[in-house]
């Protein structure tokens, strides 16, 4: 495949994860603080499916577009994005990206239970981001005190159905594997 195709190639399925992210936050649950929806697992398959780097960059992409004004979050787009609390999350994606992608390696070659180890560390990656962002943002900037217990609630509520998110995953990743990736050729 010549180099030019390659590059082509990698720029669409990046941007096709930065989709995938973006209809992931229409398909939605209103709970309290933050609604379900389906960008964890978009992000956490962006890092399996592509890579640490391009699925880093498809993350990226996601928010640069987000931030530019475009409606692509839960709750809307804009630079004023950046001062909500959930925002941290988003960052997050892009880490969780980089950390399943890089735990995983390449998902033709890796097991089961290493897979699910880097889905588990990439949710991991996106609560290391998101619940310090959720907290700084509303004691510093809404000034609104948050004790520990809120905090430890509001993961207990969400990181069970993230789990569940990242196990529903795995049979995705296994039609994925089969086909040998989706940067096979590339």
């Amino acid at each position: 495949m010549p180099l030019q195709a390659t590059r082509i190639h990698k720029a669409v399925l990046v941007a096709l994860f930065a989709v995938l992210t973006a209809v992931g936050a229409f398909v939605r649950v209103p709970l309290p603080g933050v609604p379900f929806t389906l960008q964890v697992p978009a992000a956490l398959l962006a890092g399996v499916a592509l890579g640490p780097w391009l699925g880093a960059a498809s993350q990226l992409a996601y928010l640069a577009v987000g931030l530019l004004g475009l409606p692509v979050f839960a709750s809307g787009g804009g630079p004023g994005y950046l001062l909500t609390p959930t925002f941290g999350f988003l960052v997050g994606f892009v880490a969780a990206a980089l950390t399943v992608g890089l735990v995983a390696g390449d998902p033709a070659r890796s097991g089961m239970p290493r897979l699910t180890v880097a889905l588990l560390l990439g949710i991991a990656a996106i609560y290391l981001v998101g619940v310090p962002w959720f907290s700084w943002n509303l004691a510093v900037y809404q000034k609104k005190a948050v004790p520990t217990a809120v905090l430890w609630k509001f993961a207990s509520v969400y990181l069970p159905l993230d789990v569940l998110k990242a196990a529903l995953l795995l049979p995705v990743i296994r039609v994925i594997r089969r086909r040998g990736g989706l940067l096979a050729g590339a």
